[in-house]
């Protein structure tokens, strides 16, 4: 019995974990931040203590957050109508995920902002030896597709809706001519994660559906990768 409960503790706290991801925006937010921060501590490989107070602030984040909704879950069951004290106990809870965010961006510019101007420096020395007209080239070239596909299905308008996602294409685009400009796998990372943050985005306001922005990246980042191998040539 007491490896049961313990067990069913447990399931109960992921489900609590889940249910926070399904429906918080924030709490998407913060994991997305999170994935990013931990691929760039595996880039700039940061020292054992670095990476202690990196963990920290991102488990100080995500159990604000938790706290938060719990709080909030709590009092919409308590009053079913206007309260002043109730709006103060979400306001406080919402403070204290303020507090908790803002530590950890404090905590992420002291680990990364030396490291990040470094990698900054090396980006733009390669940017500028690489011809821009690659890039402008491969955006224009994706963004013609996209206005093709859209004609050819006929479904939404050439801003929004349709296939495929315009706004994803583009993104997998950048991601990808990153990807060559750099040849880091950190960078790669850092942009293809902007790139799904782009996806995601347009998936949650119902805008596009999964197929269309999957077919989006696949177009974006396809139709870059062969402008750049034929210009490298």
């Amino acid at each position: 019995m007491p490896n049961r409960s313990l067990v069913s503790s447990f399931n109960d706290a992921i489900e609590g974990m889940v249910y926070a991801l399904r429906t918080q925006r924030n709490m998407r937010l913060h994991a997305a931040a999170a994935i990013v921060v931990l691929s760039a501590s595996l880039f700039f490989r940061i020292g054992r203590l670095e990476f202690i107070a990196i963990i920290f602030a991102i488990a100080f984040v995500f159990a604000s957050e938790l706290a938060n909704t719990a709080l909030e879950a709590a009092v919409d069951v308590a009053t079913q109508s206007f309260d002043p004290l109730a709006k103060i106990a979400k306001d406080v809870a919402a403070g204290a995920v303020f507090v908790a965010a803002l530590n950890a961006v404090i905590v992420g510019y002291i680990v990364f902002f030396a490291r990040i101007g470094d990698a900054a420096d090396v980006l733009l020395t390669r940017v500028r030896q690489t011809p821009a007209h690659i890039t402008i080239i491969a955006l224009l070239l994706t963004g013609l597709m996209v206005l093709i596909g859209k004609a050819i299905t006929k479904k939404g308008t050439y801003m929004k809706g349709g296939w495929p996602s315009g706004h994803t294409a583009v993104a997998a685009s950048f991601a990808t001519a990153i990807t060559f400009i750099t040849e880091s796998t950190g960078a790669a990372v850092l942009a293809g994660t902007i790139a799904l943050l782009v996806a995601q985005s347009r998936v949650e306001g119902r805008i596009h559906t999964v197929p269309q922005v999957v077919a989006g990246g696949v177009l974006g980042t396809l139709i870059t990768t062969l402008v750049f191998q034929l210009s490298f040539f």
